[in-house]
């Protein structure tokens, strides 16, 4: 069983300002979807099927996946979306049973203008979030020193 670190003062300071930094963007991030008429999820959603990893195919289950929600909501969402115009389904071309999503030329416009701003924010939000982890890193770099240190002394921990 490996010892846990017991947290300071200064630990738990700097998780409260990481998560601080966080709810910060993301404060702003539902505000700028909820100006172009999006939701939270819609958003995501767009921008899960734009941003696959190379070689990765835009299937509900992948997106879903990537996503962290159950394929049943993805689902739901991508109703939504293609209700809306923003999402559109295509069969495979080597499997007709294989779904692959794709966005449509409004979707396209509405992730670039909101990935855009997105974007913006975090050029401006970087250093206090960078500056946020990087005093969550110290205290664990601290910690992994003793732990690998108890070790060398013959502590289990």
């Amino acid at each position: 069983m490996v010892r846990v670190k017991k947290l300071t003062l200064t630990d738990f300071q700097a998780l409260a300002e990481l998560r601080y930094q966080i709810r910060k963007f993301l404060h702003f991030s539902d505000e700028a979807v909820h100006e172009s008429g999006l939701e939270r999820g819609q958003y995501q959603m767009m921008l899960a099927i734009k941003g696959l990893p190379e070689g990765m195919r835009p299937r509900i289950r992948d997106v879903a996946n990537r996503m962290r929600i159950q394929h049943h909501s993805a689902v739901e969402l991508i109703n939504r979306l293609e209700a809306g115009g923003y999402v559109r389904r295509e069969r495979g071309q080597d499997d007709r049973r294989e779904v692959l999503l794709g966005l449509t030329p409004k979707g396209e416009r509405v992730l670039e203008e909101l990935a855009s701003h997105h974007h913006e924010q975090l050029q401006s939000a970087a250093p206090d979030l960078v500056a946020a982890l990087r005093r969550v890193m110290a205290g664990k770099k601290k910690g992994a020193t003793e732990s690998g240190r108890d070790r060398k002394n013959g502590h289990r921990g």
